[in-house]
């Protein structure tokens, strides 16, 4: 690794968390002087990668509604000496996207690194879920994403370079029950991202499309989804603290491989739904249900974000700061699928040199 590398890792250590490796001969992005932009920046993830870019030195655009949560988040970044431009605009106003890029273009210049974090969801069963809730889900989770996308091509593409990373989910491979709208948001966005990747790649372009799929996190979703389940809802565990998988994003932006799955229960959900769908049905119909659910009652009163800014709880940590893990493992996906072929062929050798062995024995005998 190459020195300022070698101070991370350490400062990783310290901190008890664990990052996703770079190898060392792959050409390693700095982003200090550079523009990034986070879509969903005001709380949770986004914020909590907008602080960690801000110690890289980029240049911040930060989009989410809730104009006064974001200056307030402007305003703690150029405390620390850092750069910031915010913009209050919903992604799925693909109007407001694209004017919000060209204004961080013309304020804070070329924009090298765009991160699609906006999200909605609602916990709900389907059959409760109205169709103007399903939509709300699918605009900003689903379409956000794309017209960020596509906002940052139209600036990009000219240049012929920047990276695209889309925050993922394990849901956008495993479906589970109470959150259809959101998982299907998010197989929407790997398909829409692998089609995206097969047209730069064709078109011989230097611009990079990466998705990093995460775990649950304890971030305010939980606090502010809408939901129709009669409880207060909550993240499937294991959950995360969001400043380890800010960690691992910074990294994934920096070596932006084709995919990152974070955390050995993205890598369990994804592989046993590839091996064993219809064990996993079975499992998640039991366990996903109270996995996703708190003892306390929802108010009738309580506020979501569905079509609104929530006001008060735009903060990095959601009510799970006690149980969330602060060690992450990070996966790449390509080294990932390499260490499955190659166990699975060492296994059929030796099914195979064990049936051979038995035959052998059967006609010496």
């Amino acid at each position: 690794l190459v020195p300022v590398e070698v101070a991370r890792e350490k400062r990783a250590r310290r901190t008890g968390g664990l990052v996703l490796p770079i190898p060392t001969w792959r050409r390693q992005i700095e982003f200090r002087g550079k523009t990034a932009v986070i879509t969903g920046a005001s709380a949770g993830v986004g914020r909590a990668v907008a602080l960690r870019l801000a110690r890289e030195g980029a240049k911040l655009a930060l989009i989410a509604r809730d104009k006064p949560a974001l200056s307030q988040l402007k305003a703690e970044i150029e405390g620390k000496g850092g750069e910031a431009l915010a913009i209050a605009a919903d992604v799925s106003d693909a109007a407001k996207v694209v004017a919000a890029a060209d204004e961080i273009e013309s304020t804070l210049g070329p924009i090298e690194l765009w991160i699609n974090n906006a999200m909605a969801t609602v916990f709900s069963p389907v059959e409760e879920i109205s169709p103007a809730e399903f939509r709300r889900v699918t605009e900003v989770t689903y379409l956000g994403s794309v017209h960020g996308t596509m906002a940052a091509l139209r600036h990009m593409k000219p240049r012929n370079r920047g990276t695209i990373l889309q925050i993922g989910s394990a849901l956008a491979y495993r479906g589970i029950p109470l959150q259809a709208a959101y998982c299907g948001a998010k197989h929407a966005l790997r398909g829409f991202s692998e089609s995206l990747r097969t047209e730069l790649i064709h078109d011989h372009s230097d611009i990079r499309v990466t998705i990093v799929e995460l775990p649950a996190v304890d971030t305010p979703q939980f606090d502010w989804a809408r939901t129709h389940t009669g409880r207060e809802p909550r993240p499937m565990a294991p959950v995360f603290q969001p400043e380890i998988v800010a960690e691992n994003v910074i990294r994934a932006a920096r070596d932006p491989a084709r995919e990152y799955w974070l955390g050995l229960s993205t890598l369990f959900a994804i592989i046993g739904n590839m091996f064993a769908p219809g064990l996993l049905d079975r499992y998640l119909a039991s366990a996903a249900y109270k996995g996703q659910v708190r003892r306390t009652k929802a108010s009738s009163a309580r506020d979501d974000n569905l079509f609104r800014p929530v006001k008060g709880l735009h903060k990095t940590h959601g009510s799970f700061t006690a149980e969330a893990h602060g060690r992450l493992a990070g996966f790449s996906t390509a080294r990932t699928r390499l260490g499955i072929f190659t166990a699975a062929t060492v296994l059929l050798l030796m099914i195979g040199y064990g049936f051979g062995s038995r035959k052998r024995t059967a006609h010496g005998n």
